[in-house]
């Protein structure tokens, strides 16, 4: 198996991965009971990973889309580099 068929099953996998991600996400977080010590704790945990789901696919999703632009050869890279005082005003 060649680097660029390999790079193709990794895509796929990264997609099913982001598709995962997506259904923790969109799960309910616990329901809230104030009677129960541990609860707000549950709480803070549940929406703390959903938070990282979140994020996680993004970051996915991100490098997915890197990846492929390189495999289609289309250069993403703009050159941001920043520019002292003196650089901006030279010409």
């Amino acid at each position: 198996m060649d680097i660029k068929n390999i790079k193709k099953e990794i895509i796929k996998a990264g997609e099913s991965a982001v598709l995962q991600l997506i259904k923790v996400a969109k799960e309910d977080i616990i329901k809230y009971d104030k009677d129960d010590e541990l609860a707000a704790d549950r709480l803070k945990n549940a929406a703390a990973t959903k938070k990282l789901c979140i994020m996680d696919a993004f970051e996915i999703i991100k490098k997915i889309q890197e990846e492929k632009d390189l495999l289609e050869g289309i250069d993403t890279k703009i050159n941001n580099t920043p520019k002292g005082f003196a650089e901006s005003r030279s010409k």
